[in-house]
């Protein structure tokens, strides 16, 4: 069964950047900044009051030189501010490091098991190769694999995710729980509680580096503007489709980058609530 789209977050005059919500992203190695970038300002653009990055010191210059609007935190620190955020996004460019894994289960450890925690990446191989996950609150995890990704999280050839996309997704959401965006050309949304959901916005222009990592911080930001889980997963993967449409009318599908879907994110928004 499929689902109408939601509405966007209501954004009231009187209002501050903490009237809509911290992103938390927990993203980036020495040699993947640009997750950690893509994703922080997705996550501005869609309309979030807040990101705060936190990753290894070069990760943090990088992205500073680059985007003055994103907060720094070392991840040394993480702890510390963990229960001030309205939602944890861990795992793009982060690597599956000892550093990573360290970082990866004393965040998921510690995080209150209601807090919005979205998986991408490398989050997702660190994930899968865990032996144990915290136990959390239904629908308070989303899980973002590609079908390799997704091959790994239920220990199986990827051939057999790619057999039954849908049947796939579901298993991933009651194995762990969680959410699953499961991305393909269709990318498929489903819970643990039988909701499932069909995407038919994007083009072959969203198949680059660096996509992913836009989709989880876009996803982050509308979750941090107070919507619930699954509706944030349905929007956020809907906009960033057509975010990759409206570039792609104008670069070509060839020549769109992952930072030129960012640069369409607010056109895909605005055309989305002429359309409403």
């Amino acid at each position: 069964m499929d689902y109408n789209l939601p509405h966007m977050p209501y954004r009231p005059k009187e209002s501050n950047k903490g009237t809509f919500g911290k992103v938390l992203n927990v993203s980036g190695s020495d040699y993947m900044p640009g997750a950690a970038y893509l994703s922080s300002v997705a996550a501005l653009k869609i309309g979030a009051g807040l990101t705060i990055l936190s990753s290894s010191e070069k990760v943090l210059r990088t992205v500073s030189n680059i985007a003055p609007e994103i907060v720094l935190n070392p991840i040394e620190n993480i702890t510390e501010i963990l229960n001030t955020v309205q939602v944890v996004l861990i795992g793009c460019g982060l690597s599956t490091s000892e550093n990573a894994k360290n970082a990866f289960n004393n965040i998921v450890n510690k995080l209150d098991k209601s807090t919005p925690l979205i998986l991408d990446a490398d989050g997702l191989n660190i994930l899968a190769q865990n032996h144990v996950f915290p136990e959390r609150d239904i629908n308070s995890t989303i899980l973002t694999p590609h079908p390799k990704e997704a091959s790994r999280l239920l220990k199986c050839d990827i051939n057999d995710v790619l057999k039954n996309i849908d049947k796939s997704s579901m298993d991933i959401s009651e194995k762990y729980n969680c959410i699953t965006i499961l991305k393909t050309h269709k990318t498929v949304i489903t819970t643990p509680d039988g909701k499932i959901y069909h995407n038919n916005s994007g083009c072959s222009a969203l198949a680059k580096a660096g996509s992913g990592d836009v989709l989880a911080g876009m996803i982050a930001g509308l979750i941090a503007q107070n919507m619930d889980l699954f509706n944030a997963s349905v929007l956020g993967v809907y906009l960033h489709g057509l975010a990759g449409e409206l570039a792609a009318k104008d670069l070509s599908e060839y020549g769109v980058l992952a930072s030129d879907t960012l640069k369409y994110i607010p056109f895909a928004i605005k055309k989305y609530l002429a359309n409403k």
